[in-house]
């Protein structure tokens, strides 16, 4: 809503069972996993990081720490379909995962379409002058931001 020059802008909280919660989104890498976490209300896009784990069940376990550590009530795991809408060997490892994932914590788990969020992660570190290494170790930070982003933007429409 715009008042004047300012605007005010409404946020939803995102309840369950009456409680507020954290949400956190994963971008599955190879060797890198972006991690985001949103604040206490889910709202917003808080912190985000990078593990660097390249077996898919040290990178489960660590990111079911983080989550526990962090007070998080759901999970997005990115889901890269194919283009088509197919599932791909991305796909299917980010199903993997998010199997562990629930085999670790009591978290719902869902999975997300994440199509090209990997591109325009690259596209807004592109506009903003990062390059080489700090591009690399900064790309599925960002992409894990994005995600969590439409997620929240889903569950706002969701919950009026």
């Amino acid at each position: 809503m715009i008042r004047g020059n300012i605007a005010i802008l409404t946020v939803k909280r995102i309840e369950v069972c009456g409680l507020t919660m954290r949400v956190m989104a994963i971008d599955l890498g190879d060797s890198r996993t972006g991690l985001a976490v949103s604040d206490e209300s889910a709202s917003l896009v808080g912190d985000a990081w990078v593990i660097h784990e390249k077996n898919m069940t040290a990178a489960a376990q660590t990111i079911a720490n983080e989550a526990a550590v962090r007070g998080v009530g759901l999970i997005v795991v990115g889901y890269p379909k194919n283009m088509d809408g197919s599932i791909g060997p991305r796909a299917e490892k980010s199903e993997r995962l998010a199997e562990s994932l629930r085999s670790l914590c009591e978290i719902e788990i869902v999975l997300w379409d994440e199509r090209l969020t990997t591109l325009r992660a690259h596209r807004i570190l592109t506009e903003n002058r990062r390059y080489g290494k700090k591009r690399k170790n900064t790309v599925d930070a960002v992409a894990a931001s994005l995600i969590l982003e439409e997620y929240l933007h889903y569950l706002s429409l969701q919950n009026p």
